[in-house]
């Protein structure tokens, strides 16, 4: 673009197109209005939310999704505040955000004036939730930041990047060179490295491997690797569907189980992808691996924390396991670790307490009522962490879990934030009675698209998991229970259809209605529906 005519904030959205954005999530203000001058006559769609960390959490459910970078517009003070837990969520969980925010003229920064939404230092509060944070005090800035985020999200660990814009510097002449730049590449394994990790798994005599949400669009390479040598494979919850949950190897997403845990423990050689085998993978359980383990991860610093790796690569998933894959003799090993996998899921299931088999009944028949492709968000609530482990998948980007800093109220937000990305696949929000109330004013913006979105509430009328927590610590339950609005009259107040099935068969029926509903449907689910 090189008509002196436009300001920056004009330019920085035909940037953004040509960098391949195609939906923005955020609300104008009076701060950040000179970033939604060109929008009318760009090919951007502008999603407005109700609440910044709605539009936050819009992002990530796109991003994870569709694979393509989430990208918010939010305004000074407040706008920055409110989006920050859903920052901090992305951070955690690796997905890539571009949040660009106004922020005060120049002048005014750290003054104490008293100006409109002012803060000590917006810079600073971002960068915490942030893997990049800068200011742009030129359009020059602007065009080196913006390419600088999607260069991290081409090439490196995708995390959140914060650009904050000078209200003077977003009304300025554009000027020139707004243009999209070469994005860099994926760092990759040597052949050494690939040599090694093959003589390492062909010698082994129980291997495992473990993916994570960084090997999501490596599972063909990886169910190969896992066929030659008879590998157990585990998924942690960001990798599930990546190896189809029939595969006759895959033990699930049960690495908090201590069954698995024997497992991996008894293994000469742990192929770990993707994944910083993190508190939030395993909770309560500890790996001793001393030897055996080798890592792939795009990103150094997880090679060495918290279990530092025999053979550490730093390297893209998907070609790195191809490439080990293609070194491998070519052997059909599945059929000797086939039964042992089997029988590892069995006793993982027989370990479930009678909660836990009794929300699997229902979220049987919550699968088997869906089509195989259908996105799930889920919230922290007793039905998403069973539903961590033992809700199927047959491909990858479909379950979406606030895994890593665990928020409340991420399963609607983004839930709607996939219905974008993906307008072809059927799509659910699981969440709790509590969770839901965070984000509840999103189904105005849910209902806005007019596109089908079940949203399946799991109604204990508490805090069911941490009523449980407390009871099994020895502490009294308190401040665990509440009193709910009816949530069938909220979502009328929203032009929103609401069911509450009193048996399994209803249940089912309700799901299969909405998926071709105008709008969203909300579903009320309580724990005695087994019984009904």
């Amino acid at each position: 673009m090189s008509d002196g005519g436009v300001s920056v904030g004009e330019a920085l959205v035909g940037l953004l197109e040509a960098y391949g954005v195609t939906d923005v999530f955020g609300i104008p203000g009076v701060h950040n209005v000179e970033m939604y001058r060109a929008l009318p006559r760009s090919g951007i769609t502008h999603v407005l939310t109700r609440h910044e960390q709605g539009a936050g959490f819009m992002a990530d459910g796109y991003a994870r999704a569709s694979g393509k970078p989430g990208v918010c517009f939010t305004i000074t003070g407040p706008g920055l505040t409110n989006i920050m837990t859903p920052m901090g969520q992305a951070y955690s969980d690796s997905v890539p955000m571009l949040v660009i925010s106004s922020t005060l003229d120049v002048k005014d920064w750290g003054q104490g004036r008293g100006r409109l939404h002012e803060m000590r230092s917006q810079l600073n509060a971002a960068a915490t939730v942030s893997q990049i944070a800068a200011t742009c005090y030129s359009a020059r800035d602007v065009q080196d930041r913006v390419a600088e985020a999607f260069s991290l999200f081409a090439s490196a660990r995708p995390r959140p990047v914060y650009l904050e814009i000078p209200l003077d510097v977003l009304k300025q002449p554009a000027g020139d060179g707004w243009k999209p730049r070469a994005l860099a590449s994926k760092p990759q394994a040597t052949p050494d490295q690939v040599a090694d990790a093959v003589a390492r798994l062909s010698g082994a005599e129980s291997p495992v491997i473990i993916l994570g949400g960084g090997a999501r669009h490596a599972g063909r390479a990886a169910a190969e690797i896992a066929e030659k040598t008879g590998a157990v494979i585990f998924s942690t919850i960001a990798a599930k569907g990546v190896i189809p949950d029939d595969h006759p190897l895959l033990a699930g997403a049960v690495l908090p189980n201590p069954l698995a845990t024997k497992v991996i423990m008894a293994s000469d050689a742990i192929l770990a992808v993707g994944t910083e085998l993190s508190e939030t993978d395993l909770w309560y359980q500890t790996f001793d691996i001393t030897t055996g383990l080798i890592r792939v991860d795009i990103d150094p610093a997880s090679l060495a924390r918290p279990y530092p790796a025999d053979l550490p690569i730093t390297g893209d998933a998907s070609t790195t396991l191809a490439a080990i894959s293609a070194g491998l003799p070519d052997n059909d090993k599945t059929a000797a670790s086939a039964v042992k996998v089997a029988e590892l899921r069995i006793a993982c299931a027989d370990s479930d307490d009678d909660l836990r088999q009794t929300i699997t009944t229902v979220l049987d028949t919550v699968r088997s009522a869906l089509p195989a492709d259908t996105i799930v968000a889920s919230d922290m609530t007793q039905i998403a962490y069973a539903a961590n482990e033992v809700l199927r998948f047959s491909q990858p980007d479909c379950y979406l879990h606030p895994a890593g800093f665990g928020t409340l109220g991420y399963a609607l937000p983004a839930a709607i934030g996939a219905r974008v990305a993906c307008p072809d696949q059927p799509v659910v929000a699981m969440a709790g009675d509590y969770g839901v109330q965070y984000t509840i004013n999103e189904l105005g913006t849910a209902a806005e698209l007019a596109r089908p979105l079940i949203v399946l509430l799991w109604n204990n009328d508490a805090l069911g998991q941490i009523r449980d927590d407390m009871v099994d610590k020895g502490i009294q339950p308190n401040a665990v229970t509440l009193v709910n609005p009816d949530f069938a009259a909220l979502a009328k107040a929203y032009n929103c259809e609401a069911i509450r099935p009193q048996t399994l068969d209803e249940l089912s029926s309700a799901i299969k209605a909405g998926l071709t509903a105008q709008g969203p449907v909300i579903i009320e689910v309580r724990p005695a529906i087994v019984k009904g």
